[in-house]
């Protein structure tokens, strides 16, 4: 049997518009060692499906060679008089299955380019494996002889079906297949058993972003507030106190407490001991879906440990004679009513309640204290909004010693400092310079401190004497005692004393400097999708630019996260964004799977260069008594969102993926619904902050190291996530590790591979613009090769003429790629992340397991945590690498729309100016201004390399 290579051409999806008509008519050209093959044409898609096979004789039995399918669009349809380029794809025969995989899944290819000039987008699916020819039948006997049943040579059913899609569809054998020469002593390969695919491909669609269509602006359609949300009607029960009811007790008193019935739906308040004039002042907000019937029942009852409590009156209202509250209006009064017998006659009930009810809506006053019927009594169930701590860097420079003695006297000693910040930070420095009762160190440690300061600043000098560390002196000194600066002026050292613990006649003492730095911005998230980059002092901060609202809108299809008896598992779903320091969470929705949460919130804009993360978590408080220990809150997935990428003033609603990373690969847990607006004050301040530094001054007139900012960043996750647990209701710490990306440089070989596909994606440019220029030297496209013989004489005849051009043609390219610029805002891509394919289950057991490893001797297992961490840096250096690309790719594609602005603007101005300016005059100025002495350079970056830092790349979207 000899091998062929078999290609399923599945379908294509996203494809450019090419006929004129926002369509496209394509069809596939398949090329293998000059072994041609086409598909048919499918008319006005831009997500064609096809369903052909196609089978080429192998020319390289190595594996080696590549097939290259071109895309088309049809030169007879539309409006078009040739066929237009829709892209192409070059696959390495060698990544090719060697056997033919009966359940082969469909993998995507991206489309890439052919020139320059090519606009291209879409993906291509394909199956592509080897298979044999099966031999020939054997010829029928010429007399036909009985045959019993159990000897029936029947082909299996998948032979038939091929058989019947041959004889359907025949095809002549490939002209260079019928020339390939079959030797005797070629032998097929033997097959080998077929292994559990571990490759993992994403449905076509199934993570994309979908825009929604909400009724927006009705919530309160007379006022700008909660404008981006669906109305919500609730019916609001306030129910404030009681006066003069009857005693029940034998002390003449009782113990009262509210209940509200409306429905099915039952509230109560809490229990006034010992009281005849109880005081409850308690909000409560009934769904309009929980309302049923025409009644609400307000009754009073007496709380009885050894019996039944005690009914002490009510009161029915009619739900027809209750008035509607548009705020801004004032709240309504509460009224006095009488309580009422449920028999007639009956004397023991008497009193009066005072209660007021209302019909409105989420943006009434009264919607985030009050009781839900969606969410329950529990306040941690509550819409809730937190704020990180305020961060500091706390300097601690050690100069020198003095008087110190060591234990034995016997020789000098070569001390080092150990210092303690807290239970979790602790540096040290290197052993003394100078050796001695005197050493020097002159060197810096840096800790993070957080407001309200709790900590003490503890510095241990030791000397490690054999096995044993012997400690030479000790001082301790409060945070809050520390001075606190704003600006790189100087701070005074001062020495303080030294105390040996267990020998207090022996006192040294050190020198110090100390000083709180409020000039710089303490990251507790990475900088690739940082959210706020103001300095830690306010005196500091620059007016704001605009405002971010969000509109949560809800989740729809959300798995089920927590086992239930009916064995049906049920979800209780919460939302939390957090962009700066400010944290909201939604309320709890109870056993739903489409929560509904219809909620809004602001944020202030200081730099548009920031993204907003929005996550959904199932609440797992819900199932277990406040005084059992409960367990972890399940992340549900979560997106980012680029404030630069969103036009001003435009209204973004979309259903976004909620995608996690799990063993068995990226999993989609349901879709989230927001509606994301970005509005600034001013457009010209706000294009204004993008030539401006990113970062405070201080992070470039005394820069830290890179490698620090790291342990730092660490350092500040763990201080916001104790404190935000420390709050009431808290915020669960595995929550905002999982918002902070607590192990973001955990090694990951998904992410690597994602890294190294953006360097290519950045690098095909650049082969678009080789292979060109090649299609120029062989005058494959004359016209075009005419016009560039053209463009050069002009150019080196009129040399002055060489950068307007350049100019004028990025801004050309930048104002006709307007037209095809982002709809929708970038979300987090399981393609981009390398989901769509895993290679490997292995690898992403490697990625989720345990630091140390478990699953290695000693040796292997250190050699293979080494590994982790080099690969890691790697890894992150890979993104940088590929973030510098993507951010000049950024610069003409409008993802940025005020930075591409600036850019196309800058361009036509440069033109114009490099037009009149005589060249040689130019490049004077320029190299003198390259070659500038440095006492005329200053240390703020320039303008280009600040709107450069500010442009998008796709980091922050990376999974």
């Amino acid at each position: 049997m000899a091998r062929n290579l078999v290609v399923e051409v599945i379908s294509a999806r996203d494809l450019m518009p090419k006929d004129g008509q926002g369509s496209a008519n394509a069809y596939c050209v398949l090329d293998y060692g000059g072994q041609w093959n086409k598909t048919r044409i499918v008319h006005r898609s831009l997500n064609p499906t096809w369903n052909e096979k196609f089978e080429f004789g192998v020319l390289d039995p190595t594996g080696g060679g590549e097939l290259d399918i071109n895309v088309y669009n049809d030169r007879n349809s539309g409006a078009g008089r040739r066929s237009s380029f829709l892209g192409r794809v070059a696959i390495p025969l060698s990544s090719v299955q060697k056997h033919q995989q009966p359940n082969e899944f469909v993998r995507w290819y991206p489309l890439e380019k052919r020139g320059l000039f090519s606009n291209i987008k879409g993906d291509l699916g394909l199956k592509i494996y080897y298979g044999y020819n099966q031999p020939p039948p054997p010829p029928p006997p010429a007399v036909m002889k009985p045959v019993e049943p159990m000897k029936l040579n029947v082909p299996p059913p998948v032979q038939v079906v091929a058989a019947q899609q041959q004889m359907m569809n025949p095809q002549p054998p490939p002209a260079a297949a019928q020339r390939l020469e079959v030797r005797p002593d070629m032998q097929p390969m033997p097959m080998r058993p077929l292994r559990p695919l571990s490759t993992l491909t994403v449905p076509e669609g199934e993570f994309a972003v979908k825009e929604t269509n909400p009724d927006l602006g009705k919530a309160v359609d007379y006022n700008h507030h909660y404008d981006l949300v669906e109305h919500m009607s609730y019916l609001f029960i306030r129910v404030v106190r009681a006066r003069g009811l009857a005693p029940k007790d034998a002390n003449g008193s009782s113990d009262p407490y509210a209940r509200i019935t409306v429905g099915r739906v039952k509230a109560e308040t809490i229990i006034v001991p010992h009281t005849l004039n109880p005081e409850w002042n308690k909000v409560f907000a009934i769904g309009e879906d929980g309302v049923q019937g025409s009644t609400v029942e307000v009754t009073v009852w007496d709380a009885d440990n050894h019996s039944q409590d005690d009914f002490l009156g009510g009161l029915m209202l009619h739900l027809a004679e209750v008035s509607l509250r548009k705020p801004p209006e004032p709240p309504l009064p509460p009224r006095w009513y009488k309580l009422e017998s449920k028999t007639v006659g009956n004397g023991r009930v008497r009193g009066e309640i005072m209660v007021a009810i209302w019909w409105g809506t989420q943006a009434d006053e009264a919607f985030q204290d009050a009781w839900h019927s969606d969410t329950g009594t529990n306040p941690e169930f509550r819409s809730k909004v937190y704020f990180s701590p305020r961060l500091w860097y706390l300097r601690v420079g050690i100069i020198e010693a003095q008087d110190l003695i060591p234990p034995d006297r016997s020789h000098l000693p070569v001390p080092y400092i150990r210092a303690h910040l807290g239970p979790y930070q602790m540096l040290r420095t290197r052993p003394a310079s100078v050796a001695g009762i005197s050493p020097y160190w002159n060197e810096e440690l840096i800790f993070v401190v957080a407001e309200p300061f709790e900590e003490v600043l503890r510095l241990l000098v030791e000397e490690r004497i054999g096995p044993k560390e012997e400690i030479l002196g000790e001082t301790q000194v409060p945070v809050y005692n520390i001075e606190r600066r704003i600006n790189d002026r100087p701070v005074a050292s001062r020495w303080y004393v030294l105390d040996r613990p267990g020998d207090p006649g022996l006192r040294g003492r050190i020198n110090l400097y100390l000083s709180l730095d409020g000039g710089y911005h303490v990251m507790d998230e990475s900088s690739k999708y940082i959210s706020d980059t103001r300095p830690t002092a306010r005196e500091l901060w620059r007016p704001p630019l605009g405002i971010l609202e969000l509109g949560i809108h809800g989740a729809n299809n959300l798995l089920p996260l927590k086992p239930t008896p009916d064995r049906r598992g049920s979800t209780d779903a919460y939302c939390l964004a957090k962009y700066g320091p400010k944290w909201v969470r939604t309320r709890t929705i109870f056993e739903s799977f489409n929560p509904r949460w219809n909620e809004q919130y602001t944020w202030e804009v200081h730099d548009p260069a920031t993204v907003i993360t929005v996550g959904v978590f199932d609440n797992h408080r819900t199932r277990y008594p406040v005084d059992k220990v409960p367990l972890k809150d399940l992340p549900i997935g979560k997106i980012r969102i680029r404030l630069s990428t969103l036009e001003s003033d435009r209204v973004y609603t979309n259903a976004y993926p909620l995608l996690i990373v799990t063993p068995l690969g990226i999993k989609k847990r349901g879709e989230i619904e927001l509606a994301v607006r970005l509005s600034c004050a001013s457009t010209l301040n706000l294009m204004e902050r993008y030539l401006q530094p990113p970062l405070p001054r201080m992070h470039y007139r005394y820069p830290l190291d890179h490698r620090l900012l790291e342990v730092l960043r660490v350092a500040a996750m763990n201080i916001v996530a104790l404190r935000l647990m420390r709050s009431d209701p808290p915020l669960r710490q595995e929550v905002v590790q999982f918002m902070l990306d607590t192990e973001a440089e955990r090694w990951s070989m998904r992410k690597s591979k994602a890294n190294y596909h953006r360097i290519m994606a950045v690098l095909g440019g650049i082969r678009a613009v080789a292979a060109w220029f090649d299609d120029i030297c062989m005058w494959r496209r004359p016209i075009t090769t005419m016009l560039v013989h053209l463009l050069l004489l002009v150019l080196v005849w009129n040399p002055e003429l060489l950068l307007p051009t350049l100019f004028l043609y990025m801004f050309l390219i930048g104002a006709w790629r307007y037209r095809f610029r982002p709809r929708t805002p970038p979300f987090m891509d399981a393609k981009l992340s390398q989901g769509e394919i895993i290679g490997d289950l292995d690898e992403l057991e490697e990625e989720f397991n345990v630091v140390p490893g478990s699953r290695a001797p000693e040796v292997l297992k250190y050699r293979y945590e080494r590994l982790r961490g080099v690969a890691g840096r790697i890894q992150n250096a890979l993104g940088d690498l590929a973030g510098v690309g993507e951010r000049v790719h950024s610069l003409l594609s409008w993802q940025d729309p005020r930075a591409t602005a600036i850019f196309i603007t800058f361009c036509i101005t440069a033109s114009i100016i490099l037009y009149v300016t005589p060249f040689q005059v130019v490049a004077v100025l320029l190299g003198v201004y390259i070659l500038r002495h440095p006492r005329f350079r200053d240390p703020w970056p320039a303008a280009p390399r600040n709107l450069f830092g500010r442009l998008p790349s796709q980091a922050d979207r990376i999974l």
